[in-house]
């Protein structure tokens, strides 16, 4: 593929060169020789154009590649066929070369010293084509190879992996079940423990990935990789920690009650005399600790029974009709037909990728979900989020958003979408109307609260704590081997409260068993910014378009929360992110709405934890 397209892009490149003249006949003794005529001025504008077409037209075609083969890598795992794995290091080794190649690295640093020259979408098309190119440069062939082959070896074993729990293989959804359902502390352990197994196994691939990854960064002047994710949001390393330890204090003050509400209630569900200082993480109902919502049981809001007799089906059409009484449409017939929604059948000789995602194969309309959904709370609220990765795909999918632009305004606010939908769709109104509870049903509006900090508060210090310190120790720290698991431990104990129920030396990976640190790595701050947004844009349209209670919203069927929504997503990635919440919202980042909404939450807290010993 390189070797076809030198041809275009050097007759792209001499386009901007004056053209030489021919050297013209010797001048007689009558003749005046004419006077030099000095080459036209390049057309730099003209110039970007050309090549931003070219470009764009042979990254689509070799992104849609990428991404079909991906998804085979993640929809059928087969244990010891390598079929899927070198279609998949093929394709994204073609990628690779055309992104990362010497010659389009050039061209873009070029045309971007004339930017002044050019319009700024164009200059913000070839700052994201100069980004991606040092994801894989080419300088650095061999490297970019080796991490593409190590990655998808990673992801292989990861979801490839055989979980046992009582002897018996389990799915990850099993394990989800017991740990939210069980009461009994051994089992929760097992279920534990059996959660933990995977890590080991990632170990020598994750460490290997860290050089590689580091390594291929460096080629274009990124000190390491967590830098160069950091960028993608105009922010230096620090600036983005910065950030993130700022909105982890704006909410300590309410996780600290959370903490010990939760340390005095848990050891009185197992039936424990010693509250411990510190939660055990296998008390918890959740793999990291990251949502302890599971713990509360709002009456007249538990959705389990209705969604049992629903089905799986029914609660992703019946997202689709929510995102389609704003005014958005139908999905794409392909969507459903490509996507891989629902568990594999039991028996099934192959294997699949649990972990929910939303695709956009081809930058245009193919879009496609992966889930394993079943009809239970937690996949009611997950469908709708991914479905909101899926319109934001389709929203900015328009001849105004060129190719390489077709992406959130910043990472996070892909994630804001869809968790903005997944809060939208689990309020009491909206619920009612769908007929999922009672509206006559008198519900414990404190207990609702609490049930929804135990969600999204409890998630911030994971996210933006564990997380995003773990990997900024691990690749601009170069954090040491045999340190791996102790620093992990270490931050979940300062920023969650949560210590390991026994002894986790370096013989474990216990970070790697969360699916992102392998194959979305060194971004998870994403997910941690995308809940304060989400919860800037619920206080602007629950106070300033449906004028209600942003504890008790109903979006549904609301053609201006639509329009709203849309304006956002509609400009992709050609809007500045800062400028973009500014005007949406009047504010600039920050948790301040996020705060106010859980405050009636924290004089309950206070009152339940009067006389209770806290230790954060």
């Amino acid at each position: 593929m390189k070797k076809q397209l030198l041809p275009l892009f050097a007759a792209t490149l001499l386009a901007g060169c004056a053209q030489k003249a021919s050297a013209p006949a010797a001048a007689t003794a009558t003749e005046t020789a004419p006077a030099a005529t000095a080459p036209a001025p390049v057309n730099w504008r003209e110039q970007a154009d050309q090549f931003l077409q070219a470009y764009s037209a042979k990254y689509q075609q070799l992104y849609t590649q990428s991404a079909e083969a991906e998804w085979r890598s993640n929809t059928r795992i087969v244990a010891g066929d390598t079929t899927n794995a070198a279609a998949t290091a093929r394709a994204n080794e073609a990628l690779a070369a055309f992104t990362g190649s010497v010659e389009n690295i050039n061209r873009l640093r070029e045309l971007l010293e004339h930017k002044a020259d050019l319009t700024p979408i164009q200059v913000k098309q070839l700052q994201t084509a100069l980004y991606n190119a040092a994801g894989s440069p080419q300088t650095v062939a061999d490297v970019v190879k080796r991490r593409i082959k190590a990655e998808t070896q990673q992801t292989e074993t990861l979801y490839g992996y055989d979980y046992k729990y009582n002897g018996k293989s389990v799915t990850t959804n099993d394990l989800d079940r017991v740990l939210r359902d069980e009461k009994n502390p051994q089992r929760r352990l097992a279920a534990w423990e059996a959660s933990k197994a995977v890590g080991p196994t990632l170990k020598e691939g994750l460490l290997n990935l860290r050089t590689l990854r580091n390594q291929v960064v460096k080629a274009l002047g990124y000190p390491d990789y967590f830098t160069y994710q950091a960028s993608d949001y105009g922010m230096t390393r620090e600036e983005m920690m910065a950030l993130v330890r700022k909105i982890n204090t704006e909410l300590r003050p309410l996780y600290r009650e959370l903490h010990t509400y939760a340390r005095y209630e848990l050891a009185k569900k197992y039936g424990q005399k010693q509250v411990p200082d510190y939660l055990p993480a296998h008390w918890l109902p959740n793999r990291w600790g990251q949502d302890w919502s599971a713990m509360v049981d709002v009456k007249g809001l538990n959705l389990d029974a209705a969604l049992q007799k629903k089905g799986a089906e029914w609660q992703v059409q019946q997202a689709e009709r929510f995102y389609q009484s704003l005014g958005f449409p139908a999905l794409p017939k392909s969507f459903y037909e490509k996507s891989s929604l629902y568990p594999l059948p039991a028996g099934a000789n192959y294997k699949k990728n649990n972990h929910a995602s939303a695709w956009h194969m081809d930058l245009n309309q193919d879009v496609r979900s992966l889930m394993s959904v079943e009809p239970n709370t937690e996949w009611y609220e997950t469908t709708h989020h991914e479905l909101g990765h899926i319109y934001y795909y389709l929203s900015y999918t328009n001849p105004d958003v060129p190719v390489l632009l077709r992406g959130g305004a910043n990472r996070g606010y892909h994630e804001a979408m869809g968790s903005l939908m997944g809060l939208a769709a689990t309020q009491k109104p909206f619920l009612a109307g769908l007929g999922l509870v009672d509206a006559k049903t008198q519900t414990n509006e404190t207990q609702t609260l609490l049930k929804e900090a135990l969600n999204y508060v409890v998630f911030i210090p994971f996210a933006s704590g564990v997380m995003s310190e773990w990997e900024n120790s691990f690749y601009a720290d170069n954090l040491s081997q045999d340190q791996l698991n102790a620093r992990w431990w270490e931050l979940a104990k300062q920023y969650q409260g949560i210590v390991p129920p026994t002894n986790r030396g370096e013989q474990y990976l216990d970070p790697a068993t969360k699916t992102h640190i392998n194959d979305d790595p060194a971004q998870y701050y994403d997910y941690a910014l995308s809940y304060v947004i989400l919860f800037q844009l619920h206080d602007h349209i629950s106070r300033n378009i449906l004028k209600q209670d942003p504890h008790a919203t109903n979006y549904y069927g609301n053609k201006e929360v639509g329009k709203f929504l849309h304006d956002i997503m509609y400009p992709g990635a050609s809007a500045d992110w800062r400028q973009l919440l500014r005007e949406k919202t009047g504010e600039d980042l920050s948790a301040r709405a996020m705060v106010a909404y859980f405050e009636p939450l924290m004089t309950y807290l206070k009152q339940q934890n009067k006389g209770r010993k806290y230790t954060m």
